[in-house]
């Protein structure tokens, strides 16, 4: 028996095909008929159709979960398919509720499946969140972290969390009332830029699965009322050790409590010290005026790239000089080409964030001389977006 009740009624009796479909199911003890009726009428938000949603999701068709929503805005890309195993080639390009849709229908045509192809607000969470049994929390950002746990506090709904980085991943049951919530773990934000994304800071491509099945599991322990969840527990994993650790975590008492859901803009800030001024910036369309003017011997700048050798492999903007961040860092102004003595400069990255980073480390050095330093704005995402759209974004 678990330490919680169930968490969903049992549904109608179960069918011949249905009978058929989860007899592996049906001959646990544990789960038995009335808990593969009370997965048949559990309704589960799923946060995300990423690396986390996508094994989530399979697992909870798989097992007969009867409504299914997915929650994303946005499009497969191929970077994707390193994780994403629910999106195939053939899905690049379309929403990923669309495609994570039609794999969960292949997989279970009994399983009803809705998509919220938007991205989830302060003016729209409590609304979701509130339409169903439960939620699973798959984002990749800490703003939609915090806006998920407020709707579920809100609603009363527990809400399954995992997170992924390089080699690591964390899982735990949020419940308030119940134990912890999220900003019991994580009172406040990372600072801006402190923590890398996954886009950032990488990912190995089977992380996902392994943390994305244990949510999967814990929601069904949640919704049929058995085993002991992970209220008040989280895992920690390391795949490159391979090792498991758990920590104890137990609510705030002097937390102040959820009235609303706070809207935290920290998905693409970058760090306090590395803020970059309004004319220390330039968009793509000028940078690419600049180009054309430095081309026709008009204007003098080095434009250097501080990316990772293998994202330029994959797209660069003509004329960029190859300088990655961590040797700006190390080597600071001496590890600029020579060319730089005396021109502008302009850095840029994938999306602005380390650009800004390299700025502000280079900044004293450009302190009272007559050249200029500045990045661009968003980065080859932008430059590939508004000026050369036939590149690839990765």
């Amino acid at each position: 028996m678990s330490s919680l009740p169930p968490l969903v009624e049992p549904g109608p009796e179960l069918t011949l095909e249905e009978i058929g479909r989860y007899a592996r199911h049906l001959s646990l003890p544990q789960v038995g008929a009335i808990g593969q009726r009370r997965l048949k009428n559990a309704r589960v938000l799923v946060i995300g159709a990423g690396g986390l949603g996508a094994p989530a999701l399979q697992y909870l068709a798989a097992a007969g979960v009867g409504t299914l929503a997915i929650v994303d805005d946005d499009v497969v890309a191929v970077s994707n398919l390193q994780r994403q195993v629910i999106h195939t080639v053939a899905d690049l390009g379309r929403p990923k509720t669309d495609s994570a849709a039609d794999a969960v229908a292949r997989l279970n045509p009994l399983v009803e499946v809705r998509t919220h192809a938007v991205r989830l607000t302060a003016d729209n969470a409590v609304d979701l969140v509130g339409q169903y049994d439960l939620v699973l929390d798959g984002a990749d950002n800490f703003t939609t972290r915090y806006l998920v746990s407020d709707a579920a506090t809100l609603t009363g709904r527990p809400c399954v969390w995992g997170s992924i980085l390089r080699f690591q991943g964390q899982v735990s049951v949020f419940w308030a009332g119940h134990g912890p919530t999220y900003p019991d773990l994580y009172p406040e934000a990372p600072p801006p830029g402190k923590v890398p994304s996954c886009a950032e800071g990488g990912v190995v491509g089977v992380l996902p699965a392994t943390i994305g099945s244990i949510m999967a599991t814990e929601a069904i322990k949640l919704i049929t009322g058995i085993g002991d969840p992970l209220v008040g527990r989280v895992l920690v994993h390391d795949a490159l050790e391979m090792t498991w650790r758990e920590l104890r975590l137990d609510p705030d008492p002097d937390a102040v409590p959820v009235t609303a859901v706070n809207d935290l803009d920290l998905n693409c800030a970058v760090p306090g010290d590395a803020a970059v001024a309004l004319h220390e910036t330039l968009t793509a369309p000028e940078l690419a005026d600049l180009l054309e003017r430095r081309n026709r011997g008009e204007a003098a700048f080095t434009l250097v790239d501080v990316r990772e050798d293998w994202e330029r492999e994959l797209v660069s903007i003509p004329g960029a000089r190859p300088v990655p961040l961590q040797e700006l860092l190390d080597r600071r102004e001496a590890a600029l080409p020579a060319e730089t003595r005396g021109a502008d400069l302009v850095l840029h990255c994938k999306a602005g964030t380390r650009s800004a980073t390299a700025l502000a480390t280079l900044r004293p050095y450009f302190a009272g001389r007559e050249e200029n330093i500045r990045h661009l704005e968003g980065g080859v995402l932008a430059w590939v977006a508004q000026v050369e759209p036939e590149k690839p974004a990765y």
